[in-house]
C-alpha cells in the first residue's frame, strides 16, 4: 500500500471513529447536562472536519495542504467561541447538577477511542506531512480532554456542583484554541 492510500484508509477510520463519538458525546451531553460532554463532542466534530478535509489533502499540492490546514484551524476557533458563549450561559442562567457517571463512563470510552486513533496516525506512512501532523495534534488534545472530562465527573460527584463541568468545559475549549493556533502556525 503506498503513503497516500495507507493515509487515507487510515483517516477513514479516525473519521469514522470521532464522527460516531460526536453524536454519542453530544446526545450524552445534552441528556446528562453535562458541558464537559457537550465541548467534548463540539471538539469530537472538529476533529471529523479535520479528517475529511485532511482525506482531501492526501497527494494534494503544499499550497492545499496548507489551504486546508488554515480551514481546520478557523473552524476549532469557531467552535471555540461557540462555546465559550454556552458555557458562560450556563455558568449564569443553569445550575443543574449533571449526571456525573454519564460524564465518566462516556468520556472513558471516547478516551479509549481517542487513544487507538492517536496509535493509528503515530503508524501512518508520511505522518510528518502537515495534513497528519495536524490531526495527531487534534487527536492528542482530545486524550488530555478526555481525561479531563472524567476528572470533571469525579469532581462533580464529591462536592454536589457544576462549577467543575463548567470548568473543565471552559478548558477544553481553550486547548480547543490552543491545538487552532498550532494549526494555524502549520499552515503559513
Amino acid at each position: 500500500m503506498d503513503v497516500h492510500q495507507s493515509q487515507k484508509r487510515i483517516l477513514r477510520i479516525v473519521l469514522g471513529i470521532n464522527g460516531s463519538f460526536f453524536l454519542i458525546e453530544m446526545i450524552t451531553g445534552l441528556l446528562s447536562g453535562s458541558m464537559g460532554l457537550v465541548a467534548d463532542s463540539l471538539d469530537m466534530l472538529a476533529d471529523a472536519f479535520v479528517y475529511g478535509i485532511s482525506l482531501y489533502a492526501v497527494g494534494g499540492t503544499l499550497v492545499r495542504k496548507k489551504k486546508i490546514s488554515n480551514m481546520a484551524g478557523y473552524f476549532q476557533l469557531l467552535l471555540a467561541l461557540a462555546g465559550f458563549g454556552e458555557v458562560l450561559r450556563r455558568f449564569l442562567l443553569v445550575e443543574t447538577i449533571p449526571d456525573f457517571t454519564t460524564m465518566i463512563v462516556v468520556s472513558f470510552f471516547a478516551l479509549i477511542a481517542n487513544v487507538i486513533c492517536l496509535i493509528l496516525l503515530h503508524q501512518s506512512k508520511g505522518k510528518d506531512e502537515m495534513h497528519m501532523r495536524a490531526s495527531m495534534i487534534f487527536t492528542s488534545n482530545d486524550v488530555i480532554i478526555n481525561g479531563s472530562v472524567i476528572l470533571a465527573g469525579v469532581l462533580v460527584a464529591w462536592l454536589q456542583s457544576n462549577i467543575p463541568d463548567l470548568i473543565i468545559g471552559t478548558l477544553v475549549f481553550l486547548l480547543v484554541i490552543r491545538g487552532a493556533v498550532k494549526i494555524l502556525k502549520l499552515g503559513k
